[in-house]
Order: structure tokens, then sequence, then C-alpha cells
């Protein structure tokens, strides 16, 4: 039985998974919502979670290996770590929305729980 390990591949190389996976929690981050496709917000709401989870711990240097904006840094630090300091998990909500014009991909916006 051939097992699936790891996350979705998104015809993309290991790299620039990891960068692309980057700039979009840091655009999740400064804007609390990115639109993109099912496929993207499913593979950044975890990456996402841990984010802020090592945020609310006080873990500095875990996080800033993966955010290198200063003010989402801070923001992540000084607004989101204390908003969610009470919260289990659970930090981001995938909404899915009508499909993509050009190609008929289907899409969702990933947002922050207030």
């Amino acid at each position: 039985m051939i097992k699936t390990h790891g996350g979705r591949k998104l015809g993309l190389t290991g790299t620039h998974r990891r960068a692309m996976l980057r700039n979009m929690a840091t655009s999740l981050f400064l804007h609390e919502k990115v639109t993109t496709t099912v496929a993207k917000a499913k593979e950044l709401r975890p990456y996402a979670e841990r984010l802020i989870t090592r945020a609310v711990k006080g873990r500095h240097q875990l996080v800033r290996r993966d955010v290198h904006d200063k003010k989402v840094f801070r923001k992540l630090f000084e607004v989101l770590a204390p908003r969610y300091a009470a919260r289990r998990g659970g930090y981001t909500r995938i909404v899915r929305l009508e499909p993509r014009l050009g190609d008929n991909a289907p899409r969702g916006m990933i947002t922050l729980i207030t």
C-alpha cells in the first residue's frame, strides 16, 4: 500500500515550497487573511499554527528562522501571541471561495481567528 508521507508538493521544489510557505505565513500574520488555492491554504495552516504556538511559548529563535520581516516578527510576539495565549490551538480558518476564473482552480481564504 502506498502511503503519502509529508505534505503536498504543489508542483514545486523543496526550497521553492519552503520559501512560498514562509512568504505566505508572513503575509497571513501581517494582513490576518490570505486568498490562495485551497491546497496551498491547507499546507499553510499547520505551518502558520506551529509558528504561532512557538511565539506563545516565547521561542524567539525558532520563529526568527522562518519569519524574516521585523515588523511581522514584532506583531507576532506583541499582538498575536497574547491574543492566542489562552487558546490551545486552531488559530486559523479556511473558508472556500468561488473557483478562480482563469483555470477554475478551487480558491480559499485562510484567516486568523480573532
